[in-house]
């Protein structure tokens, strides 16, 4: 295929080294800064611009890989488009977004990618949504070889996905953070907690999260936490976070 890449970031790059890779042609590369557009397309023997008005109408695939709050934008400003599917790569932007275009749709990636470590396609889930049934399977078509694990959904379960995947990994890794930060005030190293938040992702592997949870909390043990509570005196912000999740686990084992 034909495939035009809107966007010079983390996804853009990726995607695009990954379609060159099975044979799909990069006819063109968009970036509003043209020394990133001219960058990505060196890598790809394909041509840029920065200008949205002088992207190509004759290519089978625009893949959107811009900010959530840049789509919009963009897919104002592209010209006429009547035969290619235009796509965009975000979780939480619904696909009418794009309906200006008789073909459209979205490959949502399930991963934080990175255009410096994520090379391998193939562990990761893409959602993909068609604005019609054959829309979809020529979405799937593209991606299902790159990424086998790729299946088709809607928006609102992409939605769902997307929040989900915030608090399994956006949230979890502030915490890894506030962690770091107490182990550091008491001049101890981070690394002595690897071994437990790598078991803990490994359990998680082969069974359910309620499953495996431990803690003061889980086990009713109030003592404990109000001695947490106390040691945490002096960061009321992070006394809110503990506290809150605290109660969260509560209620789920009062429910039980």
């Amino acid at each position: 295929m034909k495939i035009v890449i809107l966007g010079s970031g983390n996804v853009a790059s990726t995607l695009a080294q990954a379609f060159r890779s099975y044979g799909h042609t990069i006819a063109q590369v968009y970036s509003r800064n043209k020394a990133n557009a001219n960058a990505l397309a060196s890598l790809l023997a394909s041509s840029s611009t920065d200008k949205l008005e002088q992207v190509v109408t004759d290519a089978d695939i625009y893949c959107i890989c811009v900010s959530d709050q840049a789509i919009s934008s963009v897919v104002a400003a592209l010209p006429e488009i009547s035969q290619g599917i235009v796509v965009h790569c975000s979780g939480a932007t619904s696909i009418t977004v794009l309906h200006r275009f008789e073909h459209h749709g979205v490959l949502y990636p399930l991963q934080s990618i990175s255009k410096a470590v994520t090379k391998d396609l193939t562990s990761i889930p893409f959602v993909v949504e068609g604005n019609n049934a054959t829309t979809t399977t020529q979405l799937l078509n593209l991606i299902l070889p790159l990424a086998p694990k790729a299946f088709q959904g809607d928006s609102a379960q992409r939605l769902a996905l997307h929040v989900a995947a915030v608090f399994a990994n956006n949230f979890t890794n502030l915490l890894f953070q506030i962690s770091q930060n107490i182990l550091e005030e008491h001049q101890l190293p981070f690394d002595l907690l690897r071994p437990i938040i790598l078991e803990t992702a490994q359990k998680v592997q082969t069974c359910l999260p309620e499953a495996v949870q431990t803690g003061p909390a889980k086990r009713g043990d109030m003592q404990t936490i109000e001695t947490h509570l106390n040691f945490l005196s002096e960061s009321p912000h992070w006394i809110k976070i503990y506290q809150q999740l605290t109660e969260e686990i509560l209620r789920r084992r009062d429910s039980e």
